[in-house]
């Protein structure tokens, strides 16, 4: 483990009221000492006003010090953090005074790392810290902080807990059979890992919920010319962000943004009208508007509703879909009448209310496992697919009666793979369970 002292500044660069400055690590408080020339250790964890001195003594400014000693500290180590004042120059120099007093500058996401490797948390957490930072939507935000508290960490150490269980029996029975240790029942272990793979599916099944509260909802606003897709995106976003025109292809190619609908980040592509034409450049657009419906998870189909019905050559792709009828303060035409269609005015705003809670509707209730807010990412898709996988093989040879040991191993590869959510994978939980749970050496 790297012994080294670091610092960094925790807050962005720029003008502010304040900025702070970290240091972690055994000499953090000589650090401080050095740049302040004050032999005094502050009280741990509460604030005290400090003169940080450049090298002949000078002050280069007045600062408020909070010390966190070890192992207390969101890193584990020693821990003092400095605000001062929030000028780019005099952070700047305020950072080359703590690093010339005998830290170096840390690295990139080398506190949340040192946090980890001093058991402060494990990687679920340290991956939760820069959800947290980039959440987008209160929702991401409510994800990131469960996940912070360990929502995933306990879920995954329950299936730990229980594929323990069942490796301890089979490998006692391998390595311990002078003790005439009786292996569960064919039948139990194979309904233990049953339940083990429902938990593991029930984790696997929220990977799109997580891909969709971290990123946001590849939203397609799709349809013919001059039917208000731009004024939609408009009315969305709550400002005019695209040209609204009467004149048809004023939209050519695809435009991007974000906006926040009932706790859910919607990513808005407004793209180009699609309809026939022998323009290059309108081509051009309409075909980034199909592969921008073709990714999306979510494809706004938009339609005149003063206008005869007409049909859009979209292809299906497992996208949610929303029809809406645009311009419904408008006469409707008759083609419409039996159409179940979101009816909508961006130009008044009706409608607005319904078709948020359309979008709602479809992406938050699809799994009950969102509102435990328990949802994974894309390396704990992988690790517990694998996991999942071998559960799956070691009931299979537990089926076809093959030798404990290749049921071990396939029950051994399906604990490390689960172990590396967290990033704590302890063969030696299985030894104390059998020696526990066993008895062994009486």
């Amino acid at each position: 483990m790297n012994s080294d002292t670091i610092a960094a500044m925790a807050t962005p660069p720029g003008t502010g009221a304040l900025a702070v400055l970290r240091i972690s690590g055994a000499d953090a408080m000589g650090v401080l000492q050095r740049c302040t020339g004050n032999p005094r250790v502050p009280v741990p964890r509460r604030a005290t006003l400090v003169r940080v001195r450049d090298a002949a003594g000078q002050v280069l400014d007045e600062a408020v010090a909070t010390y966190f000693a070890a192992p207390a500290s969101f890193t584990g180590e020693d821990v003092v953090e400095l605000s001062c004042h929030g000028g780019m120059l005099v952070s700047r120099r305020v950072l080359e005074r703590v690093l010339a007093c005998g830290a170096r500058p840390a690295e990139p996401g080398e506190f949340s790392r040192r946090a980890f490797e001093n058991g402060r948390m494990d990687l679920t957490q340290a991956e939760a810290i820069m959800d947290i930072i980039s959440a987008g939507s209160d929702l991401a935000l409510r994800a990131a902080q469960n996940q912070l508290q360990g929502a995933i960490r306990t879920r995954v150490e329950q299936i730990a807990r229980q594929l323990i269980a069942v490796t301890a029996h089979v490998e006692a029975y391998i390595d311990f059979p002078e003790e005439d240790i009786s292996p569960n029942t064919m039948q139990q272990l194979v309904s233990e890992l049953d339940e083990v793979s429902r938990q593991l599916q029930r984790l696997l099944e929220t990977a799109d919920e997580g891909r969709i509260l971290r990123e946001g909802i590849r939203t397609a606003i799709i349809g013919a010319p001059n039917v208000g897709k731009s004024s939609l995106l408009n009315m969305l976003l709550g400002y005019e962000r695209a040209i609204v025109s009467n004149t048809a292809g004023t939209t050519r190619d695809t435009i991007e943004e974000s906006v926040s609908v009932g706790g859910l980040c919607l990513r808005l592509i407004d793209t180009a009208g699609l309809h026939s034409s022998d323009d290059a450049l309108e081509r051009a657009g309409m075909e980034r508007s199909l592969r921008a419906g073709a990714e999306a998870d979510l494809l706004l189909v938009v339609a005149d509703a003063s206008e005869p019905r007409t049909e859009l050559p979209l292809e299906a792709n497992g996208a949610q879909r929303l029809y809406i009828l645009n311009k419904c303060d408008l006469t409707e035409h008759p083609d419409w009448a039996d159409s179940q269609a979101l009816r909508i005015s961006c130009r008044t705003g009706q409608g607005r209310e319904q078709l948020e809670k359309a979008i709602e509707t479809l992406f938050l209730h699809r799994h009950p496992e969102t509102d435990t807010m328990a949802v994974i990412n894309l390396r704990h898709r992988h690790a517990l697919q694998a996991a999942l996988t071998a559960a799956m093989n070691a009931r299979a040879a537990i089926l076809a009666g093959d030798s404990p040991e290749f049921v071990a191993v396939d029950l051994r590869e399906a604990l490390d793979r689960a172990g590396e959510i967290t990033g704590r994978i302890d063969t030696e939980d299985i030894l104390n369970h059998i020696f526990s749970t066993f008895c062994l050496g009486k």
